[in-house]
């Protein structure tokens, strides 16, 4: 039998590597602008075109390098940064394994001018696929400059996966902002498409922070610091009402160095108890400072991920700092109304076990059907209704069947929820449910119905921060059909009208909650889905607040269809507690 292993050519290695350090044009711009760093460069210009599927580079001040250097660099593990396993250990810097360059050239049409400070001239190296083509004398600055044109021209099968231009160059700001919040003593600049999208000038960790997410972030942020022998935390949370359902604005920083921890994720969420309504998750820009020898970060191709040699002490450090700032500025926990009614949550801090008593149910019983018994009976526990929201008592008469006095049995609760009470029967009712049932029975009428705008009276402003001003440019074709009618003066939106139904105070929050939801979408994707999310914000800010005479026409209007008991998703549209089981409970 013939021998069938061989050694690949190096230059089907070098691609190989290449797509564990080189994913998209991102990956790109995360190690031109660390070596940018290393290099001791006090400013960084970002040069994109077409989302860097076409043009990628990056011009520094920094120290550049000598005309051997600059072409060794572009060689597998060619690394200034160690000399031995020792060194992997206490790193400094922000790249250290020689990959990088190498990578890149492998993959992409590389042009490297560069110029030492001692030097009359440079020198420009030009690389293509991996193959130096040309290495000659140039007149340039001092530091370096990087071109990287036409990404992946020579594996066709991994450009064609790289997703649309809105979502690549997405990316590239969210590489971008990571590595300007770690240095705030540097300058940046990002150009796209021969348009300004940032311009950093050297500033503290607030400004830096205000400068890329925008000034409405900065009455938000609670300051973060806490210093001990062997590690030091500093930076900002924000406050319980800046919190979103998205993950937005969430940073760690070990040594300057960015990284995803879902372990310390749950520390901040924990010092957040209480303060946080479910699901929603809180802005934070963490920077750890820790001996480089109790940490690992050479442990993913991309090193966002790092391990902690102490990782449970670091975890209790973030945690109980965090709730010491919120305990210094006063966050407080506020009343939280948009939870369903559950009346176990009066049982948590109750240390006697209490025996409930067994209800029979009729499964099958509708109490707006008349005192219908027929069915299979269901022994529950009165513990299990409310936790389960699962119907009780049948009742003795049919709730609606009189019009009149309807209005003097309902009372509206803080958080949305309506009460109706009738006889022995206590109804809680969600009107945004009930409403989207309605919508789904008349939908086969709606369906080609224009969406229609309300104009304002004066108009909303809302200042956008150059990322969501990427995200508006997505979506700006869209808004009309959805019912907005917005401008944009610099970074300034000025809305005009809103979709019909929607209240003035939940517009922002809605384009707020559109542009999450375009972060990891294509525009395609987008328009599929939008559809649905606007009405689930719609519907819910529209029976935020009701007045009496909405809820009895919205009742009749469900009375009609049978007043069903679950939506076409099976969530409750009420739930029925009996008026003598409620006595009880006191």
């Amino acid at each position: 039998m013939s021998d069938i292993i061989r050694l690949l050519p190096e230059r089907v290695t070098n691609q190989i590597a290449a797509g564990e350090v080189v994913q998209r044009p991102a990956s790109v711009v995360k190690e031109l602008m660390e070596n940018a760093i290393d290099a001791k460069a006090s400013k960084i210009e970002l040069i994109i075109q077409e989302a860097g599927k076409n043009l990628i580079q990056v011009i520094d001040d920094g120290q550049g390098m000598s005309a051997q250097d600059a072409k060794k660099a572009f060689e597998r593990h060619a690394t200034s940064k160690i000399t031995c396993t020792e060194d992997i250990f206490n790193i400094h810097t922000k790249g250290f394994r020689g990959e990088a360059l190498a990578a890149i050239a492998a993959i992409a049409q590389v042009e490297l001018k560069t110029k030492e400070k001692d030097n009359s001239v440079g020198t420009c190296v030009s690389i293509e696929g991996g193959e130096v083509k040309a290495q000659e004398p140039v007149q340039t600055f001092l530091g370096s400059s990087f071109k990287v044109k036409n990404l992946f021209f020579n594996v066709p099968a991994r450009r064609k996966f790289l997703k649309s231009n809105p979502v690549e160059f997405r990316h590239i700001i969210d590489e971008f902002q990571r590595v300007a919040l770690a240095h705030e003593e540097i300058e940046f600049d990002l150009f796209h498409n021969k348009e300004t999208i940032f311009r950093l000038r050297k500033a503290n960790l607030t400004q830096r922070i205000i400068d890329i997410f925008g000034r409405k972030l900065q009455p938000l942020l609670v300051p973060i610091k806490e210093e001990l022998d062997w590690v030091t935390l500093r930076g900002y949370v924000s406050k319980p009402e800046g919190a979103k359902k998205t993950r937005g604005e969430q940073f760690f920083f070990v040594n300057k160095r960015f990284f995803r921890s879902p372990y310390f994720n749950k520390a901040v969420q924990e010092a957040f108890d209480g303060l946080l309504m479910p699901g929603y998750m809180p802005s934070f820009f963490l920077f750890l400072e820790i001996d480089p020898k109790k940490i690992d970060i050479n442990i993913h191709p991309q090193k966002t991920e790092v391990k902690f040699e102490d990782e449970p002490l670091i975890f209790a450090l973030i945690r109980t700092t965090i709730k010491k700032s919120l305990g210094i500025y006063n966050v407080s926990a506020s009343l939280d109304f948009s939870k369903n009614p559950k009346m176990g949550v009066f049982l948590q801090n109750t240390k006697q076990s209490i025996n409930f008593q067994k209800i029979e149910v009729p499964k099958s019983f509708n109490p707006f059907k008349g005192d219908t018994r027929a069915g299979t009976q269901e022994i529950i526990s009165l513990s299990d209704m409310y936790a389960q929201h699962v119907q009780t008592q049948p009742s003795k008469i049919n709730l609606f069947e009189q019009e009149e006095g309807l209005e003097e049995d309902l009372m509206r609760l803080p958080n949305g929820y309506w009460v109706y009470n009738k006889g022995e029967i206590v109804l809680i009712l969600d009107p945004g449910r009930m409403n989207s049932v309605l919508e789904e029975k008349n939908s086969a009428i709606k369906k080609n119905k224009k969406p229609t705008c309300q104009t304002l009276l004066y108009s909303l402003e809302y200042h956008l921060n150059e990322i969501e001003k990427t995200k508006y440019n997505a979506i700006k074709d869209y808004l009309p059909g959805m019912g907005f009618d917005i401008q944009i003066i610099d970074n300034i939106l000025r809305i005009n009208a809103i979709p019909e139904g929607l209240k003035e105070s939940q517009a922002i929050r809605l384009l707020e909650k559109l542009f999450g939801i375009l972060r990891d979408q294509s525009e395609e994707e987008f328009l599929n889905d939008y559809g649905y999310h606007l009405k689930k914000i719609t519907t819910k800010s529209r029976f935020d607040f009701i007045y009496k005479h909405e809820i009895v026409s919205l009742i009749k209007e469900f009375s009609k269809i049978g007043f069903p008991n679950y939506t076409s998703s099976g969530k409750k549209c009420f739930i029925e507690l009996p008026l003598e089981d409620l006595k009880n409970k006191f």
